[in-house]
């Protein structure tokens, strides 16, 4: 091979969680008693608080030293995979890419980090000017008119799309639109919070070149149609032609038509929702904008809409009369809130300093790079044994691509769950689908514009080694990781939820009984 594969083993701990590192009495730090002069003077701090909102108890929190704190969250991070840390473009449909850390220092600094969501307005207006262009910077780059940063995520984005829908149609006096329209390889958030907004979900299938069926969207519109909800390019990274027409279709019978461009990575400066005739759309900030994802949280779904659908977004937002920014509450078809106070505001400020570091020319660049980048993998992909690109053969795709192994499992019996624990090994993250499998034996790739060709070139080597092991060794792809923290998993426990819990307390009532 031309690339050379770094050798790779991760640390691997038998590390308790926090609770179970405590020992009472130990301390982080001594609070200092309030000497008696200052306590005469402002109280005690507690007698002023009613009875009924003090604890009976102090709450339940580990007790240890700062350097026993640590060591065991060094000794976490030492166990885990990211963007900062290997080649990550096997996280596909999430868009992993660099976040440069200049933004980081800005985002933590204790001109941001200190500020409080009830600070009087006349305290904030930096960070009030920052949201307030960082709603200009999307209008330009979207062609809608006004964004909401309230939506923490792109699913509650699509709740809150499929709620002004909902409202706008009431206002109407169409009540009875209840059916939202998505594709199988749109975000299954598009039809997840249509669902949970009371919509039923009408589900269209690719056509005989891949392609979402127009000829399907065309049977599927009626006087019940209440919008569509769509994602393009899809999760299969197929960039949809005749996605001005699929809008034109749906506002004809009456619907609104909503842009799911969490992953916009592609067509930044390119395309914008606007010129494809949609009436609302979103953007992950966590996601294209680079702001870092957090192991899935915070995040920002920026919320864009039309002038006529405005009116309808969630409370508050920033407003300037020219000399002062304020915030707006004073909105009375607003939904409402979706999240509490007005969004979070590091992830904003960290997508506003990408944005202006860029500039249009740069975020264009962005797109240009990520699709270079993408076709460039692409090429390689399929010059592996048992691969394909399903869907659209011979297209060239935007910012990511589903591919198929499910030649290989014939060949082999190496499936792509398989390939994924394998690809562990050596230090490279591999995704293959949300479920269910539309896709045989998927796995998505999507490179971004963060990665050199060397980097590209590092994962398909990896990508190919392993698949080398499949036709000449599968028992070994089979039984793999075996340098990764946790080898072959037994999903036994996992698949029993009497053998589990999400929290401390979960744990405590179920396991010990307390």
């Amino acid at each position: 091979m031309s690339t050379k594969l770094r050798r790779f083993h991760q640390a691997r701990w038998d590390e308790p969680i926090i609770y179970e590192l405590s020992t009472e009495g130990e301390r982080g730090l001594l609070v200092s008693q309030v000497e008696e002069e200052i306590e005469k003077a402002v109280g005690d701090g507690l007698s002023e608080i009613p009875e009924s909102m003090r604890r009976e108890r102090p709450p339940n929190l580990p007790e240890l030293s700062q350097a026993q704190v640590l060591r065991h969250y060094l000794r976490l991070s030492q166990e885990t995979l990211g963007a900062d840390l290997n080649v990550d473009i096997g996280q596909g449909t999430c868009t992993m890419k660099y976040s440069p850390k200049i933004n980081e220092q800005l985002a933590t600094s204790p001109k941001v980090a200190e500020l409080h969501p009830l600070q009087d307005e006349g305290t904030v207006q930096g960070i009030l000017e920052i949201l307030y262009k960082m709603d200009l910077f999307l209008r330009e780059i979207s062609g809608l008119d006004q964004f909401s940063f309230q939506p923490g995520g792109g699913a509650q984005a699509l709740l809150a799309i499929a709620s002004i829908i909902r409202a706008y149609h009431r206002d109407r006096g169409e009540a009875h639109r209840d059916e939202i329209i998505t594709t199988v390889f749109s975000h299954p958030s598009d039809a997840a919070a249509a669902a949970v907004a009371g919509f039923k979900v009408i589900t269209l299938y690719p056509d005989e070149d891949g392609y979402p069926d127009i000829e399907a969207l065309k049977e599927a519109v009626s006087e019940r149609t209440a919008g569509l909800m769509i994602t393009n390019p899809e999760d299969t990274g197929i960039f949809n032609p005749r996605i001005a027409e699929f809008t034109r279709i749906v506002h004809e019978a009456g619907g609104l038509c909503s842009y799911d461009q969490a992953n916009a990575n592609g067509i930044l400066g390119i395309t914008r929702a606007k010129e494809a005739g949609f009436d609302l759309c979103f953007f992950n900030l966590h996601k294209t904008f680079s702001s870092p994802h957090g192991c899935g949280g915070p995040s920002t779904g920026a919320l864009g809409v039309t002038k006529e659908l405005a009116k309808y977004l969630p409370v508050p937002l920033v407003e300037f009369d020219g000399g002062k920014y304020r915030l707006n509450y004073d909105r009375p078809h607003s939904i409402g809130k979706v999240r509490s106070f007005y969004g979070v505001v590091p992830v904003v400020l960290r997508s506003y300093a990408w944005v202006m570091s860029l500039g249009a020319e740069g975020l264009r660049e962005v797109a240009e790079i990520a699709v270079l980048n993408n076709n460039y993998l692409l090429k390689k992909v399929l010059e592996i044994p048992g691969a394909s690109a399903p869907y659209a053969p011979g297209k060239h795709r935007v910012e990511q691509v589903r591919y198929s192994f499910e030649g290989l499992a014939e060949e082999t019996g190496v499936g792509t769950e398989d390939v994924q624990r394998r690809m562990f090994d050596f230090g490279v993250h591999y995704w293959t689908s949300h479920h269910p499998w539309v896709v045989p034996e998927p796995f998505t790739l999507e490179p971004t514009e963060s990665y050199s060709k060397a980097e590209l070139d590092e994962y398909i080597a990896i990508l190919r080694q392993v698949v080398k092991e499949a036709y000449t060794d599968p028992e070994k792809v089979k039984n793999a990781p075996y340098n990764s923290v946790v080898h072959k998993i037994d999903h036994a426990a996992l698949d029993d939820p009497s053998q589990w819990a999400v929290t401390w307390r979960a744990y405590l009532k179920k396991v010990k009984g307390r």
